[in-house]
């Protein structure tokens, strides 16, 4: 990178570390799946954090946890719809299903009973679902956005009843392993960061706790460096390195809730937190443990994102610097558009490019360069969805307003296309074409 854009993200992780008194902090740009910039501050053992010191990841453990879930899905182990108890049967909260506990609409309560479970050992699984026996379910399943930490313990044993071993063994075998994560641990290994409160009114640094989480882990265990990090905003960025199907991982960066408290900024998928930030759309999340916070957000787009790694319990705003680390690299070295190609496009499907209409309104059919189909008004926003094709004149609507719907291909004895059925509504050349199936019809034509 460039000196100046360097210097811009050093004198802004060196503001927020100073400013926030931050005991130490370490962050990276990632562009196209690789680390291009790093930068650290304060002081870890006497010497300054790098790319291989260990913070707490807090909740991005769950995003690993949701990867490992979807695995399931893509492999036909289970359904999203499935209710919980046909795989982790005898829990009072059984009817939430996979998805509702992905996505922190279960209505599961956010905390496991009992003592604060980041701070204290936790117990096994079968202790965790006798203390939800009563009063586990906080709002009706699918009603609303709830966060919840049980809910990803409870992920966790669905997948070790799947996979027959324990979910960190999951994860080291499925996910660390293959994309080469050998410094995410579920306890500190090597050069790491100690967790620290600070105190609010002096440059005091109190000592925070670390203990094992029990069966409440997979909401937050994991330890990470920013290299490892780095190698999972590439992932979430699209850079899936074979973990999962591309079209799996787009699933998970679907928002699915939005988060109410505040300003609709916020919002989750399956697993990944969806975050609006001046007309990008970022997915990533956010981790908070005692001692610890950390985030990691990317914009799929732009093929850019970042992190940021802390070891204090509060305090240090690592969403906008996030933010502000994707958006200063873009903004001081902006990406040059790839260069325009010719593309082959069968004849075909050439043929059915052009101008249709949905009754009196105009629409563009196009080929795009990927070999999708797009669908969208002629001006407008409207509803617009992009299609692929599943047979012969058969597409699939993956976006949008038609989004899982079937585009049909009409075709007359000459096998000319004369109408687009798409989820019964007709398009034509023309507008209601009297010779095509138009529902409702038009009776006289003025």
């Amino acid at each position: 990178m460039l000196e100046s854009t360097e210097h811009a993200l050093l004198r802004r992780i060196a503001h927020e570390q100073a400013v926030c008194r931050a005991p130490s902090l370490v962050a990276a740009v990632v562009r196209d799946g690789e680390i291009v910039w790093s930068g650290g501050r304060g002081r870890v053992g006497g010497a300054r954090p790098g790319t291989d010191t260990q913070y707490r990841l807090g909740s991005i453990t769950k995003t690993l946890v949701a990867t490992a879930v979807m695995r399931l899905r893509d492999e036909g182990l289970l359904d999203l719809n499935d209710p919980l108890e046909k795989h982790v049967p005898g829990t009072s909260f059984g009817a939430a299903t996979v998805a509702q506990l992905l996505s922190h609409t279960s209505g599961l309560t956010s905390e496991s009973p009992g003592l604060w479970w980041e701070r204290t050992p936790g117990a096994d699984w079968d202790a965790l679902v006798g203390s939800l026996a009563e009063g586990a379910t906080k709002h009706r399943p699918g009603a609303r956005f709830h966060y919840s930490n049980v809910g990803y313990g409870v992920l966790g044993e669905l997948l070790a009843r799947h996979r027959g071993k324990d979910w960190l063994s999951v994860l080291d075998e499925e996910i660390l392993g293959p994309l080469g994560m050998t410094r995410t641990t579920p306890h500190p290994v090597g050069a790491h960061a100690e967790g620290f409160a600070v105190h609010p009114f002096a440059d005091v640094l109190l000592p925070e706790p670390h203990p094992d989480a029990g069966a409440m882990a997979p909401a937050g265990q994991l330890w990470s460096t920013a290299k490892d990090l780095g190698r999972w905003t590439a992932f979430l960025g699209g850079h899936t390195g074979g973990v999962l199907a591309p079209e799996t991982l787009e699933q998970m960066r679907t928002m699915v809730t939005v988060d109410d408290t505040d300003v609709w900024t916020t919002g989750f998928g399956l697993g990944l937190m969806l975050v609006r930030h001046q007309g990008r759309r970022l997915a990533g999340h956010t981790g908070s443990m005692p001692g610890f916070l950390a985030v990691t957000l990317t914009d799929p787009a732009a093929q850019t994102g970042a992190l940021v790694l802390t070891n204090s319990t509060s305090g240090v705003g690592i969403t906008q610097l996030c933010i502000d680390l994707i958006t200063t690299t873009d903004e001081l070295e902006p990406r040059l558009p790839a260069e325009w190609e010719p593309t082959p496009v069968d004849p075909r499907l050439l043929a059915l490019t052009g101008l249709w209409h949905w009754g009196p309104t105009p629409y563009h059919l196009r080929v795009q360069a990927d070999g999708l189909l797009l669908l969208a008004p002629v001006e407008g926003a409207g509803r617009g969805s992009r299609f692929r094709a599943t047979g012969p004149d058969t597409y699939l609507g993956l976006d949008g307003y038609y989004a899982g719907e079937t585009l049909q291909v009409g075709r007359n004895a000459e096998g000319v296309a004369t109408h687009l059925d798409l989820a019964t509504f007709i398009f034509t050349r023309t507008p209601y074409d009297p010779a095509a199936p138009v529902p409702g019809g038009v009776e006289d034509w003025q």
